[in-house]
């Protein structure tokens, strides 16, 4: 695989429709919002949506949801210990080459490869820390959202009560965003893809899985169609540093609700706009 050009930036925008983006576990599973009202996804939702397209696209991660296994192991630690180069090494104990260990889980899984991942399990003398790429920035909304909560009934007691009626458990509430616009913003570290491997090809599978974010993800919350990715900024430097910083790159990008428009209920209600920061010109994606 050949390596990486030079530094990559990228920035999406994609809708939120009567969905729960992400929920806080927290909170009752209301989508999370900051104090000022404006929603936000979690950098750790934003890289299993990831993962999750990139097991669809037929590559090995190590990091898998208990729903989507597809190699049999049940845990990190037998998914580990499945690999066989790398189990051979740790079994040397404190004579194991740390960094031998780390080159072959980043061979061995595109997830560790881009985001990095400590592996420190009981039973064996090696820990090992491994840090990617790949960075994420936790999503936020370009206006403050309008959260929906809705209670639920179950037709059918789980269990029967004692002296009839309905269990508790036959009650619930569902939240959801009625709408909301959020950018995803990120980069990818030539110096640190050097170190686990990160290949161009990596990043065209990780352009294809931003492209694609919610494919294969409805659910309840987020049903078929209610996530989107409407518009997506690819910088591709040919630099390891580039002179204009990605900050400045990210904020090259403007987001603003329509004048007019107090409470944007849609994609249309936005005015997005490019300033050239002085770098590469983007490469511009519109699925809308």
């Amino acid at each position: 695989m050949s390596e990486l050009k030079g530094k990559i930036d990228f920035l999406l925008l994609v809708t939120a429709n009567n969905a729960n983006p992400n929920g806080d576990p927290l909170n009752g599973n209301r989508p999370r919002e900051n104090f000022e009202g404006y929603g936000e996804m979690s950098d750790v939702c934003i890289k299993r949506k990831i993962r999750n397209r990139w097991q669809d696209m037929g590559q090995k991660i190590f990091v898998q949801s208990d729903d989507r296994k597809d190699d049999g192991y049940g845990s990190l630690k037998e998914r580990a210990e499945g690999c066989a180069e790398l189990q051979a090494e740790i079994k040397k104990g404190k004579k194991a080459d740390r960094d031998l260990c780390a080159e072959i889980a980043c061979r061995e899984w595109l997830d560790v490869r881009s985001f990095g991942q400590v592996f420190a399990f009981k039973g064996t003398e090696v820990s090992l820390g491994i840090r990617g790429p790949v960075s994420i920035h936790q999503a936020v909304s370009a206006s403050p959202v309008d959260t929906v909560s809705m209670q639920i009934t179950k037709s059918v007691n789980s269990e029967a009560k004692e002296g009839g009626g309905k269990a508790s458990d036959t009650m619930g509430t569902k939240h959801r965003v009625s709408f909301g616009l959020y950018t995803i913003k990120g980069s990818v570290n030539v110096q640190l893809a050097e170190k686990t491997g990160f290949s161009q090809e990596d990043a065209e599978l990780l352009k294809e899985a931003l492209k694609t974010l919610f494919e294969n993800d409805a659910s309840s919350a987020r049903p078929e169609g209610s996530m989107e990715v409407c518009k997506m900024f690819w910088w591709q430097h040919e630099e390891k540093t580039p002179s204009v910083s990605t900050a400045k790159i990210h904020r090259s990008v403007k987001v603003e609700p329509k004048p007019g428009v107090d409470r944007p209920k849609a994609y249309s209600n936005y005015n997005i706009t490019y300033e050239d920061p002085g770098c590469v010109k983007p490469e511009v994606f519109d699925f809308v």
